[in-house]
């Protein structure tokens, strides 16, 4: 979880984002936020986040996304 949240804090050091449920629905993360996440989490985890998995849900919050790099992990 600590390798997300430095990747994430790179991209807005500004947010708390142990806390924050709303990234997306506050438009705090936008869609080339998004792309360099996928890009930073393949780079870090070796997961590649499948293109059905792009949904608010699962970047809307650190723990959203974390639960989903560990379910691509033990697929």
């Amino acid at each position: 979880m600590e390798a997300l949240l430095n990747i994430l804090e790179e991209l807005h050091p500004e947010v708390d984002f142990e806390t924050c449920t709303t990234l997306i629905d506050d438009k705090i993360l936008d869609s080339f936020d998004i792309v360099t996440l996928v890009s930073e989490i393949d780079a870090e985890f070796d997961v590649a986040i499948p293109a059905e998995e792009l949904v608010p849900e699962n970047f809307n919050s650190a723990a959203a996304l974390y639960e989903l790099i560990q379910k691509l992990l033990d697929e």
